[in-house]
């Protein structure tokens, strides 16, 4: 393959500890029940909207005044407890060893990850980036993988594409991408159906897929 395209939150990094924390900062205010890590780790790879209606009820995206609250608890340590999944930085060292550009397509909001990325080194050899706003359509549609694959100037068929969701897949397959399932993210029981090409255990299990051996990396 000449290239590989990651989803962001729940693939290359648990930024769930963190979400939690803004959004119990913001149900605190509002003198709400907290969330557990447990109840949020499922939402985290959905996005603001998915947190919001966990801990609001439905609707919640739509008020500015509480989505902005929870944006602006999550700016205030977007790093404090997120880390790169184990695994992950020894795959990017592998990929970039190989000379194979990769890049990010997420959902989350780009002043999110353009606050987010900065803290962590080993992603700074990105060379795409596309985030839930950079286009009018977001994931599942495969528009946001397409836009990547042309800003690194690969053929959507000879990229792989790594997520943690449905919309993922469906977006790789959407895009003629090979899917890989991060089953180490924040997948539910159903990712054994997904269409996918295959689920990986740990970020390493890439590597042959890109057929770059171990040894090398």
């Amino acid at each position: 393959m000449s290239a590989v395209l990651f989803d962001l939150d729940g693939t290359l990094l648990d930024t769930a500890p963190d979400l939690r924390r803004a959004l119990n900062e913001v149900l605190a205010a509002h003198n709400l029940p907290l969330k557990t890590l447990a109840e949020v780790r499922p939402h985290a790879t959905h996005g603001t909207k998915s947190l919001l209606t966990l801990g609001f009820g439905e609707g919640a995206f739509e008020q500015e005044t509480l989505r902005q609250a929870f944006w602006d608890a999550y700016l205030r340590d977007i790093s404090a407890e997120t880390r790169l999944f184990e695994g992950v930085s020894q795959l990017i060292g592998a990929l970039d060893a190989a000379a194979i550009p990769w890049g990010i397509v997420t959902n989350k909001v780009t002043h999110l990850t353009v606050a987010a990325l900065p803290h962590f080194p080993a992603l700074d050899a990105c060379k795409a980036l596309v985030c839930g706003d950079t286009l009018a359509s977001r994931k599942p549609d495969p528009a946001p993988l397409l836009h990547a694959a042309q800003l690194m100037g690969v053929a959507p068929g000879q990229c792989l594409y790594l997520g943690d969701a449905l919309t993922d897949m469906e977006a790789a397959q959407g895009a003629g991408m090979h899917g890989f399932v991060a089953s180490w993210g924040y997948v539910d029981d159903s990712h054994p159906d997904w269409p996918a090409k295959a689920v990986l255990a740990a970020p390493e299990d890439l590597l042959k897929w890109c057929k770059i051996t171990r040894s090398n990396s």
